[in-house]
């Protein structure tokens, strides 16, 4: 392993790579300590601190920071995060399956994918009007902007464009990693910006470390963090490299008195085929339920004893993380959209099409309408595994949070949309590093040992 990291920064090019990617992401965090300007970061830390961060008010912070790689609570100039940036290209991702005209782009190759990133970037624009606007408005309705910066137009539109700004260029650092570093830009920042909170979860144990005293953590609390942290880390690989591998055979060609084709060759289905999206939506959209309720029992308090408040309070507490109702609700959304995912991407009428036009069947399927049947099928059956796996992993922090009483913080890492994005970041990373190595006649880090006898792939050296 040491060895392989070493071979790295053997490589000229791929060593200007890898410490490209660690520059940029390095001004990605530098900005998380410059804030915005008239916003009273000491008064709001405190509305953070002093029960915010259980409210929804937290809850909707948490999860845009988490899914971003911004910092809303810290009021920084990269609050927003490149989350609009996201949220626009998921859009057009939606609309290509709905309007034929996008999809008629997606299908140009390049130049239509290039005008589809030129709209994706004139919607990011207006997003991050609309979300600066709503979170400044917010801030000024609690108190939390110095009185003399608070009707001052000219303030608002300086700080509506400072996150503006702040996002738009991390999404010009994302493209400049596409292009000059290694791995997906968008995705780099969004890791970096949830392993930014390690050290917080660290200093967590550390301060509920206290053997033998109880509602603290002993040594047998850190063993078990621990391997929870590592078994959890080693099956949510496992679940996302999973593919079921079907069997695809080319048809034979005869031309004169020789024989082409006939090769077998396998066509892989992902287990988890939509990925961290399904958490993504179905977190998000959990949120809200307790925002309404909360709502609701605040208009109720000016009645404490009527029957509508007790519904209100009920309902609250019910749709607080790591409740029975909320869980369920949870785990039935995860399953919603995940099948509603592989509606919007899988189209197995197109796949069974294109093995036709190449000449390729499935043994035992007549090509056509019964090789697409066969393909929905599988892909609804093994859909249902991964998104019990999603489940799992996306309700995970929130039981052991309420069951054991461990900070959020820490629990975080144990599963939840955080982890599935470390862990497919890390290994698209790894992945590219890989491919680099090898084709340098390196031994990579998926490889075995870099001795005798191991497989060697023949290159030029860099």
């Amino acid at each position: 392993m040491f060895q392989t990291f070493a071979n790295v920064f053997k490589v000229p090019e791929l060593r200007s790579k890898v410490l490209f990617t660690l520059a940029m992401i390095l001004v990605f965090r530098i900005g998380h300590w410059i804030p915005i300007p008239g916003v009273n970061s000491e008064q709001l830390e405190k509305f953070m601190t002093q029960g915010a961060a259980d409210s929804w008010f937290g809850r909707l912070t948490d999860a845009v920071s988490l899914l971003s790689g911004g910092q809303l609570a810290h009021s920084t100039i990269f609050g927003l995060g490149i989350m609009p940036y996201i949220t626009a290209g998921i859009i057009f991702q939606l609309l290509g399956t709905a309007l034929p005209q996008i999809k008629k782009l997606q299908e140009e190759g390049p130049t239509g994918r290039q005008k589809i990133m030129e709209y994706t970037r004139y919607v990011s624009v207006v997003l991050c009007l609309v979300q600066s606007s709503f979170w400044l408005g917010f801030l000024g309705q609690n108190g939390l902007i110095y009185p003399q910066f608070q009707h001052n137009p000219l303030w608002w539109i300086m700080a509506t464009s400072t996150l503006t700004a702040g996002c738009l260029f991390l999404m010009w650092v994302g493209e400049q990693i596409d292009k000059h570093g290694i791995g997906n830009g968008a995705s780099m920042i969004i890791m970096a910006g949830i392993l930014a909170g390690m050290p917080q979860a660290i200093r967590s144990v550390i301060a509920q470390f206290n053997p033998g005293e109880p509602g603290h953590i002993g040594y047998m609390g850190v063993i078990l963090l621990v391997a929870g942290f590592v078994g959890v880390i080693a099956c949510t690989v496992l679940m996302t490299v999973a593919q079921r591998r079907i069997l695809v055979q080319q048809a034979k060609h005869t031309r004169g008195r020789k024989v082409f084709g006939g090769q077998k060759s396998y066509l892989p289905l992902r287990l988890n085929h939509g990925g961290v999206m399904p958490i993504i939506f179905a977190s998000s959209l959990m949120v809200f339920p307790g925002i309404l309720f909360g709502q609701l029992k605040k208009i109720a308090e000016a009645h404490p004893t009527s029957v509508w408040f007790d519904i209100a309070n009920f309902m609250e507490r019910s749709f607080h993380p790591g409740n029975f109702v909320y869980i369920v609700l949870y785990i039935g959304m995860v399953y919603f959209f995940s099948y509603f995912w592989i509606t919007v991407q899988f189209n197995p009428e197109e796949m069974s099409k294109q093995l036709k036009e190449h000449g390729s069947f499935i043994p035992g399927l007549r090509p056509g309408p019964r090789t697409a049947e066969y393909l929905e099928a599988v892909m609804t059956r093994i859909t249902y595994v991964g998104a019990a796996f999603l489940a799992m992993v996306a309700v995970l922090p929130s039981v052991v949070n309420q069951s054991v009483g461990i900070d959020y913080s820490v629990t975080q890492f144990l599963g939840g949309t955080g982890l599935l994005i470390v862990v497919s970041v890390t290994m698209d990373f790894l992945q590219r590093v890989e491919a680099n190595l090898l084709m340098r006649n390196y031994q990579g880090f998926l490889g075995g040992s870099d001795g005798e006898g191991g497989p060697r792939m023949r290159g030029p050296r860099g």
